[in-house]
């Protein structure tokens, strides 16, 4: 059985809750055809470098030593839609990246906790190349258990360390969220700071405020151009399929080819969130994340549907349910979703197939719309305070 994975940003306290969530064979479909302008990113829905990630939403990364032509290009980093900045593995980045100090000299780290697991290491800066578009000299996680001592606050949260590949299942996360920044209350003094900036000694780290110029930021807020939001668009997918290749497309309203054209503006609340009804009962807190790989809601005595009995953070029914839900953003707007849950066994008896419409588990009291709320679809981001033609971010639209 394959693990549910979430990478919407864990709720540890209400200064950093931004989005919580959870944490058979098919004909494959004829995937829709990438971009190639300069603002188009190639992604594809792949089982990663494990070799055993269910719906896996990847793509490469080139990140360079700043104002320098020593570069290297990182594969299989998962792209995430519930989180902002780019995080790899220490494992992958060869090239020798500056790190960021504090202001006595110490070097600085970071703390993350996502829903399913945590990232520890070193904040450094690079260049971040994605397609033809640049983002300067900005901060990212690198993600190492052992060149900083971990800090006793980070294993205190209670979740298992993601800082290998085995763990991660990836080379790294690249979070083109709702965030520029990704914690602006770490900017704050104290009990608002959730504490997850580190100044670290040779054998402890101490919890520090980070300036918000200095935090690891999502790299399409830092781009010259095409820097307000993002689009997914991935082909639609007939319940599974051995991938599904799309397109990472910069900007909203910004070029000819990322326009809303009819997608419907759920704006969302501070923290990416709007509302889903399912049977008559809202949930709000709901998102759209595209680190998570299924469509992750409820649980099954709201739901009726079981959970499998070798893994729990899947939904098993004996036969694929045909559901209805409706999102409501913070701006009225209503829309009613359609989808399906098959029996995760039974999907995952294929061990080739990457790409799976049908796949959901429970997540407690939300709806977050996984990756395969994606297929058939294209899904903007636009970040907070960033103009876009629909409004100023954040929002979600489809």
């Amino acid at each position: 059985m394959r693990a549910p994975t979430c990478l919407g940003i864990a709720a540890i306290s209400a200064a950093i809750a931004l989005a919580i969530g959870c944490g058979g064979t098919g004909s494959s479909k004829t995937n829709s055809p990438q971009g190639t302008a300069g603002n188009v990113q190639p992604i594809s829905v792949s089982l990663g470098p494990n070799g055993n990630y269910a719906n896996g939403l990847f793509t490469s990364v080139t990140i360079c030593v700043p104002g320098s032509s020593n570069c290297q290009t990182i594969s299989d980093v998962l792209v995430d839609t519930g989180s902002s900045g780019l995080r790899l593995l220490s494992s992958a980045v060869s090239i020798p990246l500056p790190q960021q100090l504090a202001a006595d000299g110490k070097p600085v780290a970071e703390c993350l906790p996502f829903l399913s697991g945590y990232t520890w290491g070193p904040v450094q800066t690079a260049d971040v190349v994605l397609s033809s578009e640049k983002a300067s000299s900005i901060a990212v996680q690198v993600l190492s258990d052992t060149a900083l001592p971990v800090a006793a606050g980070c294993k205190d949260i209670g979740l298992p360390s993601q800082d290998t590949v085995q763990t991660l299942g990836a080379n790294g996360i690249l979070g083109v969220g709702e965030l520029d920044q990704d914690c602006p209350a770490c900017s704050e003094t104290g009990s608002a700071n959730p504490g997850l900036y580190y100044e670290c000694g040779s054998s402890t780290c101490q919890a520090t405020t980070e300036s918000l110029s200095a935090q690891v930021r999502n790299p399409v807020a830092s781009f010259p151009t095409d820097n307000n939001g993002v689009a997914i668009a991935l082909p639609s997918v007939d319940g599974a399929s051995l991938s599904a290749n799309g397109s990472l497309i910069f900007g909203i309203g910004t070029e000819s080819n990322n326009g809303l054209g009819s997608a419907q503006v759920y704006t969302t609340d501070q923290f990416g969130n709007f509302t889903t009804t399912y049977k008559g009962n809202s949930y709000p807190g709901s998102f759209i994340d595209s680190g998570s790989n299924g469509l992750f809601f409820l649980d099954s005595a709201s739901t009726g549907v079981p959970v499998c009995g070798d893994a729990s953070g899947f939904y098993c029914p004996a036969s694929t349910q045909n559901l209805s839900a409706q999102n409501s953003g913070t701006n009225g707007t209503h829309g009613t979703v359609n989808f399906s849950i098959a029996n995760a066994d039974s999907l995952f008896s294929n061990s080739v197939d990457a790409a799976f419409a049908d796949l959901g588990g429970p997540s407690a009291g939300v709806f977050d719309w996984g990756v395969p709320f994606f297929f058939g679809r294209t899904v903007f981001t636009a970040i907070t305070g960033k103009s876009t033609p629909a409004g100023t971010g954040p929002y979600w639209a489809y």
